[in-house]
């Protein structure tokens, strides 16, 4: 039981840094310069769509993060298939509620 309220919370933060991830952007509008955080964006052939990757590097650095934790306390071998699993998860949840998509004008 304790497994599986565990995954539930780490899906809930994957999917939350996903979203985050995908307005940094428009935050760092209002940062000041040195603050700013490049974007990595994927456009496609006709220019008016595209996918910005952000929220997904910040879920595989939560990720590394997550899974050095679980080697420190020495359950990586229970642990980890369900921190892939809520990742995953996460994963096609975001991209099912469109996170990272984005429309341009032409």
């Amino acid at each position: 039981m304790k497994r599986a309220i565990f995954t539930v919370l780490q899906f809930v933060l994957f999917l939350v840094a996903f979203a985050i991830g995908g307005f940094l952007p428009i935050l760092s509008v209002f940062l000041p310069s040195f603050l700013r955080v490049p974007s990595v964006m994927t456009k496609w052939a006709d220019g008016t769509r595209g996918f910005q990757w952000d929220g997904v590097f910040l879920m595989l650095a939560l990720l590394v993060l997550i899974l050095l934790i679980e080697v420190l306390r020495k359950r990586i071998r229970s642990a980890a298939p369900w921190t892939a699993l809520a990742l995953a998860l996460a994963a096609v949840a975001g991209l099912a509620m469109k996170f990272g998509f984005m429309s341009f004008d032409r």
